[in-house]
């Protein structure tokens, strides 16, 4: 990614505006539509797989990139933009959008352009994925006029990917599949609407799919130990078909199995913490959502070769020998060894 893209910047008043101007010099004029005094900005930059994720709160503000400001080939970048507080305006040549809460815009930086951020007496607030143009041009089938494409928020692809903004900023887990592949999929989408080639037209369906996958399984990953994972709480939830939903999991071996799977790891984790030390097993299944202890001994048993007791005694020998929890994955290690090994 472009190395004069700013980096994280809280500030306000005159210092404030000074530091963004000298920050974003090669990039845009900052012009503000407050007092100097009242001016506010505040910017988190994420690097997230193959994109920069930023969060941006600020008072109202109008920035403008001048054929002057192109020329200096700062950043020749993609913008996909959600707007979550307040309004922002954007035009470029004859193209001009007003966007509002929930609402995402495609912005080419490549093109001279202006954005005016208004609050209403409040703060602005916009959520930005920024790829490469090398990343997102050749999804495109114009791709010099597919700036200013608006999704409003109620197009059903508006609302799918404003769910992963905020996600993307988190730690990703592996059952949520790559970072990588979530970009590479809102990329997919947005370049569908905005006029794609015939292969990413073609390919919408998948990056669907990707994306609502990846949405209910993080959804599922929050809620493990709760009663919110049925089928129908799971539809109404996410406003899907019982179809819809099993055809998502069928290379899950469905999604009861998944579920189950799931629970089974996140008891593994609180048997190897030392908090968990006092929790009866009974507790711990209950609190999985099992029948009964017998049945998640079973099913724990034939995941991972032994029982909760068996691996809390192991946890325990270790914290004894090493003064340490050991790493879940050094466990897995060993448990994997042990069951090559014996005849």
């Amino acid at each position: 990614m472009n190395e004069n893209i700013p980096a994280d910047m809280p500030g306000r008043g005159v210092h404030a505006l000074r530091l963004l101007r000298a920050m974003t010099a090669d990039i845009c004029d900052v012009i503000p539509l407050t007092a100097e005094d009242d001016f506010h900005v505040t910017t988190v930059t994420i690097m997230t797989g193959n994109a920069l994720l930023v969060d941006t709160r600020a008072s109202d503000q109008q920035y403008d990139r001048t054929p002057a400001h192109i020329a200096r080939g700062a950043m020749d970048h993609f913008q996909i933009a959600l707007c979550i507080e307040g309004e922002m305006r954007f035009s470029s040549g004859r193209r001009e959008v007003t966007v509002g809460p929930g609402d995402i815009c495609l912005i080419d930086m490549a093109q001279p352009n202006w954005t005016v951020l208004r609050g209403g007496g409040g703060r602005t607030r916009l959520m930005a994925i920024i790829v490469q143009r090398s990343m997102l041009a050749p999804r495109l089938a114009h791709p010099d006029s597919a700036t200013a494409t608006l999704l409003p928020s109620d197009h059903p692809h508006a609302r799918l990917l404003a769910s992963h903004y905020a996600a993307l900023a988190l730690p990703t887990e592996p059952e949520m599949g790559s970072t990588e592949a979530t970009i590479e999929a809102i990329a997919d989408l947005v370049a569908a609407v905005a006029g794609g080639t015939a292969d990413i037209t073609a390919g919408v369906e998948r990056a669907e799919r990707h994306l609502y996958l990846t949405m209910i399984k993080r959804h599922i990953a929050n809620n493990l130990e709760t009663d919110a994972l049925t089928t129908d709480e799971l539809c109404r939830h996410f406003q899907i078909s019982r179809a819809t939903l099993y055809r998502l999991f069928e290379a899950d071996d469905g999604l009861a199995h998944y579920v189950r799977e799931q629970r089974l790891n996140l008891a593994f984790r609180q048997l190897l913490s030392p908090a968990a030390q006092d929790t009866r097993l009974i507790d711990l299944a209950v609190g999985m959502r099992f029948s009964s202890d017998s049945t998640f001994i079973r099913a724990f048993r034939r995941k991972f070769g032994l029982t909760p007791g068996e691996l809390r005694e192991l946890a325990d020998t270790w914290l004894r020998e090493t003064g340490a929890v050991p790493a879940i994955d050094t466990v897995l290690h060993q448990l994997a060894r042990r069951r090559t090994s014996q005849p």
